[in-house]
């Protein structure tokens, strides 16, 4: 529920303040332009910031009839306000020779125009209000959003670990909420302060000296470059300086510094009085610098991009937030009449839209279903099986459909016996990896009318063929078969590539195959990348893992299913023939460069993409490579190339666990837990583990690192995930 309260809480904010918040950041984007062009002008000379007071105003007062006052700005210009001809001038000077450089800047009509529209919406004081209050809405929406990520990523420590990309919205939303963060939050507060100073809400107490009239001194008369304060300070040092008024004694030298205001005495060069400004002040005149990035170039541009996050993020938001599954469901049976259950944990929709496939099946089958969310379990009076198809949220938690779903199992209990089946939905990216699809298939396994019919099924980054998978073990279970059609938002829109066969190796006693390609055009693959292949128009994709060797040749690795659509399309491939295909950018699951200890663990034909990444080791750095298979003989298809890798320097170590060789089996988990000290020590070094193969093989792999992480390293699991040293690529 707290998650809820957050989301809805940053939701409510943004629409009350979104149309100010628009303007005003447009606006800003434009007024960030201001300082930068400001700055980039030629009137600030080098080293002149080291120049006392003393040289300066000697010069200054030998060039001019009379100086009223020096200024120096937030971009390092010296301004001078001088009687010249009788008539009062604004010019910037050259500090060590006193020449007029230019007049002052004036305000630009556009940068006008924006600045009046960005304080006040030219409506005055309610226009100051209402841009106040929205800096403030600003300040509580960066707060939910902060809290929102961290739940989403596992916690703060997580903040910045790499994103699940469900959709275009979700994905950079996220991404570039966290890198605009720091420029929006500082907008924000800034302008909420700025608004309290304008309004007097926050009192600006002016400082208030006295001079002591009774007792100023008039000797010894002193020319000013002699004053010991005026040889003692660098130009670099005041904001201005006024001249006294008249040549009386009674008038005096002002000069302000950073964070404080100076009296001297214009005869003798006595401080007459001075006071340090009030805390007010200086946080005033630092949240001004902030707020319009005067006098700095990067920070203009840091403001100047997070203001124009800020739009971006308004529109996905909303985009986000409308994409969401409102649970308008059509439904043919009603959910007393259905006797299959479906109901749907999702956060963005992504995963109800593999449950209507699903459901779209069973309803052609004239099988009685209802699919629904799972905040909307009840009692089912013809329920015999219930299916849940969930997502995880953040730290573990339920999706925003599921929340109430683990209280509504105790408090709606069915009067009848059903079994139930559940389908996780996540990302081996986050350490909570469908954390609450086992958590809710617990529930109902506690319950005494409940049976479970299949074990947890976890897909991963949302593959259409792992849920497929699941679809077609569910419905042999069910004496029936269920085949999914991919629907078209989730379709791949990358262009095909044209590859040509160059040559095909088997093992018949395994069923497996490996074809060489060559990229004839299109895209440029990567090892760990993915080969998308439709055997025939109509069919759904099926994926492989590819190798790019040191020829610039691709190999796959696959198993052959005697009644695989695209395994055997895909096995019947004579030399010189060519695939169309799509390759799928896999950026998680690259070989790590910069890691100088890596160990890759695959079983079967998983070890694909691995002899591509054996090949890009050309520093032989350490390279280790556990794999697992039936026998013996099936390492027979890539005995060459491990023996070649072996001796060239480019695979450290290899070593093979066989299932069937013995009467105990081996798996590559118990390689693992013999090598222990081996892994501790990559994890410690900031080495990676790269694992592809099986969902079942990494489950067990997944197991034995969390029992070496934490019995040798004192650290979960997730900490090394969240690090990117432990990549993942498993169906």
């Amino acid at each position: 529920m707290m998650v809820s309260v957050w989301r809805y809480s940053h939701l409510l904010f943004a629409i009350i303040s979104s149309a100010f918040l628009l303007m005003a950041s447009i606006t800003g984007v434009i007024l960030a332009v201001e300082p930068i062009s400001n700055k980039v002008q030629p009137y600030r000379i080098s080293g002149a910031d080291e120049l006392s007071l003393a040289e300066v105003l000697t010069t200054l007062d030998d060039t001019y009839e009379e100086i009223l006052a020096v200024t120096r700005d937030r971009n390092g210009f010296i301004k001078v306000s001088a009687i010249i001809d009788g008539a009062n001038a604004e010019f910037y000077v050259n500090p060590f020779n006193g020449e007029k450089l230019a007049d002052p800047i004036e305000k630009q009509a556009i940068y006008q125009f924006a600045t009046n529209l960005h304080r006040s919406l030219f409506l005055k004081s309610t226009g100051r209000i209402l841009i106040g209050l929205s800096s403030f809405f600003l300040i509580l929406i960066a707060i939910s959003g902060i809290v929102l990520i961290a739940k989403r990523q596992g916690g703060y420590r997580h903040f910045f670990s790499p994103i699940v990309r469900e959709n275009f919205s979700q994905y950079h939303h996220v991404v570039y909420s966290r890198f605009a963060l720091v420029p929006i939050f500082i907008l924000a507060l800034t302008g909420v302060y700025l608004s309290l100073l304008r309004f007097n809400i926050i009192p600006e107490t002016p400082i208030s000296m006295e001079v002591d009239y009774d007792n100023i001194k008039e000797e010894p008369a002193l020319p000013h470059a002699e004053f010991e304060l005026f040889k003692n300070t660098q130009l670099g040092d005041i904001r201005d300086l006024e001249y006294p008024f008249s040549e009386f004694v009674e008038d005096y030298y002002i000069i302000r510094y950073r964070d404080k205001e100076v009296f001297l005495n214009q005869v003798t060069g006595d401080i007459l009085a001075e006071e340090k400004f009030p805390m007010v002040q200086i946080i005033s005149s630092w949240a001004t610098v902030l707020h319009t990035a005067e006098g700095s170039i990067l920070w203009a541009i840091f403001v100047g991009l997070g203001s124009l996050a800020i739009p971006f993020l308004i529109i996905t938001g909303f985009v986000i937030y409308f994409k969401r599954p409102k649970t308008k469901i059509r439904n043919e049976f009603s959910k007393n009449q259905a006797e299959i259950v479906i109901l749907v944990g999702t956060e963005g929709g992504t995963t109800l839209q593999f449950a209507e496939q699903f459901q779209k099946k069973l309803l052609e089958r004239k099988v009685p279903c209802f699919l629904g969310m799972m905040n909307e379990y009840n009692r089912f009076k013809s329920m015999q099986q219930l299916i849940l198809i969930t997502a995880t949220y953040g730290q573990g938690e339920a999706p925003a459909s599921a929340e109430k779903f683990l209280s509504l199992l105790q408090k709606k209990p069915q009067n009848q016996n059903f079994k139930f089946t559940t389908v996780g939905f996540g990302s081996t990216a986050y350490p909570h990896f469908c954390q609450f699809a086992h958590e809710a298939h617990q529930h109902l396994s506690q319950l005494d009318n409940g049976t479970a019919f299949m074990e947890v099924f976890t897909v991963n980054d949302q593959s259409f063929e792992a849920f497929q998978n699941w679809c077609t073990e569910w419905s042999q279970l069910q004496g029936m078969d269920l085949r999914l059609e991919k629907p078209k938002t989730m379709g791949n829109t990358l262009p095909s590539s044209t590859f040509k066969v160059l040559n095909k190796s088997e093992l018949p006693t395994d069923e497996t195959f490996l074809l060489n390609l060559k990229n004839l055009n299109g895209a440029k693959p990567i090892s760990g990348d993915l080969l998308s292949v439709v055997p025939k128009e109509g069919e759904r994709e099926r994926l492989y893992s590819l190798g790019k060797l040191s020829d610039n040749s691709l190999v796959v690795s696959i198993r052959r299913h005697p009644n695989g659509l695209c395994s055997n399309y895909l096995h019947q491939l004579e030399d010189g023939e060519k695939l169309t295909a799509t390759v799928i950018p896999n950026r998680n699951f690259h070989f790590p460069k910069n890691s100088k200890k890596t160990i890759l663990i695959a079983t079967g034909t998983g070890i694909g993409p691995f002899l591509g990444m054996i090949e890009e080791n050309t520093n032989k750095k350490e390279l280790h490579l556990y794999w697992g298979a039936r026998t013996p003989q099936s390492l027979n298809l890539y005995k060459e190339f491990i023996q070649k890798s072996m001796q060239g320097g480019k695979l450290s170590h290899f070593k093979t666990a066989y299932s069937r060789e013995k009467e105990e089996k081996v798996y590559v988990q118990h390689l693992i837990k013999k090598d222990r000290d081996l892994f501790a020590q990559v994890l410690k070094k900031r080495g990676a583990i790269m694992i592809c193969g099986s969902i079942a093989m990494q489950k067990e792999v997944l197991y034995e690192l969390q029992d070496i992480c934490s019995q040798e390293l004192g650290r979960d699991l997730s900490y090394f995930q969240n690090k990117k040293q432990i990549k993942m690529d498993c169906y």
